[in-house]
């Protein structure tokens, strides 16, 4: 399930592989309770966190892994030493398997980017 069609985030977890519901769903949680005032949509076929109408947050089933998208590069560049040695794209986190997702180290990285609005990449 690398991009979905469903229009909501139930369709997405509906969607995703039955072994990677439940980390999917405590992402979300997580998201929902860090990023308030943000509207939770689907773009991009994954999950996603708005401000304002930009997108900040996101995450999705890959194929082979799990991936939570920080779009902040302030935020990424305040967690630098935090996030060394992470298997990391420009701007993701990517999580092969489930033991490894660091929830709270996605906490402090939520909570960091609701604090205010910044630059995405």
């Amino acid at each position: 399930m690398v991009q979905s069609n469903a229009t909501d985030v139930d369709g997405y977890l509906t969607e995703a592989p039955e072994e990677r519901r439940g980390m999917l769903a405590r992402i979300r949680e997580l998201c929902r309770e860090e990023l308030v005032g943000f509207d939770e949509v689907m773009a991009y076929g994954m999950p996603a966190y708005e401000r304002d109408g930009t997108c900040e947050i996101a995450f999705a089933s890959q194929k082979q892994y799990i991936s939570f998208y920080l779009m902040r590069s302030d935020v990424r560049e305040a967690f630098e030493e935090r996030l060394a040695g992470q298997d990391m794209g420009k701007g993701c986190l990517r999580y092969r398997r489930p033991e490894t997702i660091d929830y709270g180290l996605l906490r402090d990285l939520l909570k960091a980017t609701a604090v205010r609005p910044g630059k995405v990449c």
